[in-house]
């Protein structure tokens, strides 16, 4: 497996919904600390969507990324054909292999056999890109679902991008997740998490931590996907709360993924 670096980990220097930085963080910077860190691949998902650059702008991203040795993946949030379209065409410039979309809870209302129709041109188009979709499971779409969506499709194209916390705001245990996910997973987000019961005893707030510092059970998940090929990208997140501020936060960042970068390379060499 090969360490990398997600856009998510950078989530407050790049900017968010209403907590925007003076100077947001671009795809060249992101690129930069995946380089500072040794890290050989970066994943550029949806919170630094790669279809507002141009062309020229593309194919410097790629001449960039090959100079340092970096190995480009691509992500988007949805299944919308135009914006697929559009990605696919994207990675060809960059030379990605994987493209992330995600399921959500809107996804979970439509029937399977509907959202399998839906994907299926897609993933005729992404063969002939030569790019594999990996389906995220996403906060609110149940894991049981996406193996009867893979299970239909039944395509190489198509593989799961496991996100080893997510699914717990579907009702899902990690172990759970990864048991029901492992045998289609392409991509692997990994990211660690605490439980913290409220002082006053108004139930409990599950965030983010750290790589190794928290509950996920980061050697049997990997165990889980020993059958994964050697070159399967994990791709390196973080859930870092805005406690302070924003400006705490952005500056949380780069030693949170030092510390992540550190730990995950203890159990992948």
């Amino acid at each position: 497996m090969e360490l990398g670096l997600g856009s998510y980990a950078f989530r407050w220097s790049i900017g968010i919904k209403d907590r925007q930085p003076a100077r947001p963080m671009d795809a060249f910077d992101l690129l930069q600390q995946a380089d500072m860190r040794g890290l050989k691949v970066l994943q550029y998902a949806d919170n630094l969507p790669l279809d507002r650059l141009d062309e020229a702008a593309h194919h410097r991203l790629a001449e960039e990324a090959g100079r340092r040795g970096i190995r480009l993946e691509l992500g988007t949030q949805c299944f919308d054909a135009d914006e697929v379209g559009r990605y696919l065409v994207i990675g060809q410039r960059l030379g990605a292999g994987i493209l992330r979309v995600a399921l959500d809870e809107a996804d979970a209302h439509v029937q399977v056999p509907q959202l399998a129709a839906q994907l299926r041109p897609l993933l005729d188009r992404a063969r002939a890109a030569g790019i594999r979709i990996a389906i995220e499971n996403h906060f609110n779409y149940p894991s049981p679902r996406m193996v009867e969506l893979l299970t239909l499709i039944d395509d190489p194209q198509l593989g799961v991008c496991l996100d080893v916390a997510n699914s717990i705001c579907a009702g899902e245990w990690p172990e759970a997740t990864v048991a029901m996910l492992a045998p289609f997973t392409i991509n692997l987000h990994l990211k660690d998490y605490v439980i913290r019961p409220d002082p006053y005893g108004v139930g409990f707030r599950i965030h983010g931590v750290p790589l190794g510092q928290g509950r996920a059970p980061i050697r049997w998940i990997l165990d889980q996907l020993a059958h994964c090929p050697p070159g399967m990208s994990v791709i390196l997140e973080h859930w870092l709360p805005v406690e302070t501020g924003l400006d705490d936060a952005r500056a949380a960042e780069g030693p949170w993924l030092d510390q992540t970068v550190a730990a995950a390379r203890t159990f992948i060499r």
